[in-house]
């Protein structure tokens, strides 16, 4: 029996780990690979946000040059931008863990039951595993949380690839957050669903080019992304002359909050720690990992409190009162980027990135406080476009609920 039991060993449950071990807590943690299996996706984050942590040693790259291209205007961000090292944040994790003498254990967690005052697991093999405290931290994808269902999740989708091109698909030493111009598409096209480009330069002729939807519902199929993805470069005079990764992301925006009663903790997408109006998470999982830690580490101590108590504890750290207050009007704001189209998304974004850098940049990392955040929008509203107006305040009829949620204690 141990103190804690995280399940997964992607960015949410390898930090996590790491920083239950750093608290001194007994650690074990399960998932059906090696926890050294390398990751596949890229993790871009504001340079500005792993200051803040002292993190920044693990950026590989880093672009002072970021815009955003909308019609007809493109928006110099005045903020640094970065890319995770992959390998070397991993491998700190990891470090961490085994000076903690974190056990791994291999398998699929299948079933998840009380006995006493211990939570077991029961993997695929049959091995039983127990502690007094279980975190989940599988993904959007987990089947060990309760939540309520949602009919109509909201999908992330990207295409991308890393590769050489025919000539720069974007401007040397440059990094592109979004790219809403759609001159690529036909008429017809430009009804559909918008999508955008997210680029950057990696040197040596290397760049990263990926095709995404923001969100959407039903997903937007992933072969669509691809073929955007090339039809933009086609239409700018750009070929792909070598492949050398492939990414395909496919996450939920609005997946429903977890059962805040239940006696096993999510983290990261389990825990409905996606950003809902932006997809960002690497960042909450840097900033609120820690906290999560100390908290779980400070009730395991008090010998007064049953694992209950202290999975009630470990939510409450996770999702204090401010925190989904906020969460319920990123989900508001996330209905209207939705309910917009292709003129008024380029709109919405050209208004938005004009915003005073504290302003945007606090919406996207969730560091505004809620009457910041409030500020931030009536400053957002102030600055829009007519037809930006009027279908933000038609989501007010449509989907008040959110806000009363947010706006009432």
């Amino acid at each position: 029996m141990v103190d804690v039991l995280v399940i997964g060993a992607g960015p949410a449950g390898l930090s996590l780990v790491a920083a239950l071990a750093e608290q001194g807590l007994a650690v074990q943690g399960l998932a059906p690979t090696p926890p050294a299996m390398p990751w596949s996706n890229t993790y871009g984050i504001w340079a500005d946000e792993l200051e803040d942590l002292g993190l920044t040693s693990f950026l590989s790259h880093r672009w002072k040059d970021c815009v955003v291209h909308v019609r007809g205007k493109t928006l110099p961000l005045h903020r640094d931008y970065g890319l995770l090292d992959r390998d070397r944040i991993q491998a700190h994790w990891l470090g961490q863990a085994e000076q903690g003498q974190v056990q791994w254990h291999q398998g699929k967690a299948m079933a998840i039951h009380r006995v006493g005052d211990l939570t077991q697991v029961t993997t695929e093999t049959g091995t039983i595993l127990s502690a007094r405290l279980v975190i989940d931290a599988t993904g959007h994808q987990s089947n060990l949380l309760q939540r309520s269902p949602h009919p109509q999740l909201a999908f992330q989708a990207a295409y991308g690839l890393v590769g050489r091109f025919s000539k720069p698909p974007i401007e040397p030493h440059q990094m592109v957050l979004m790219d809403y111009r759609d001159d690529h598409l036909s008429p017809e096209e430009q009804q559909t669903p918008p999508t955008f480009l997210y680029a950057m330069d990696l040197g040596d002729d290397l760049y990263f080019v990926e095709e995404t939807s923001l969100a959407h519902h039903p997903a937007i199929a992933i072969a669509t992304l691809e073929h955007r993805l090339y039809q933009r470069l086609h239409h700018r005079g750009v070929e792909v002359k070598e492949v050398h990764h492939i990414e395909r992301c496919l996450f939920p925006m609005n997946l429903p909050l977890p059962d805040f009663s239940q006696p096993v903790v999510g983290f990261g997408g389990a825990a409905s720690m996606v950003h809902p109006a932006s997809g960002y998470m690497v960042g909450a999982l840097l900033r609120r990992g820690p906290g999560l830690a100390q908290a779980v580490a400070t009730s395991l101590k008090d010998s007064r409190l049953t694992s209950t108590q202290v999975a009630q504890t470990a939510w409450q750290a996770l999702w204090p009162p401010a925190r989904l207050r906020k969460h319920f009007l990123y989900l508001f704001g996330l209905e209207n980027l939705m309910a917009f189209n292709a003129a008024q998304l380029n709109h919405f974004f050209e208004a938005f990135f004009q915003l005073e850098t504290e302003a945007w940049s606090g919406f996207l990392a969730d560091s505004l406080s809620l009457p910041e955040l409030i500020q931030a929008m009536v400053g957002l509203f102030g600055r829009a476009s007519n037809d930006v107006r009027w279908g933000l305040m038609r989501s007010v009829v449509d989907y008040g609920s959110l806000l009363g949620r947010s706006l009432l204690p």
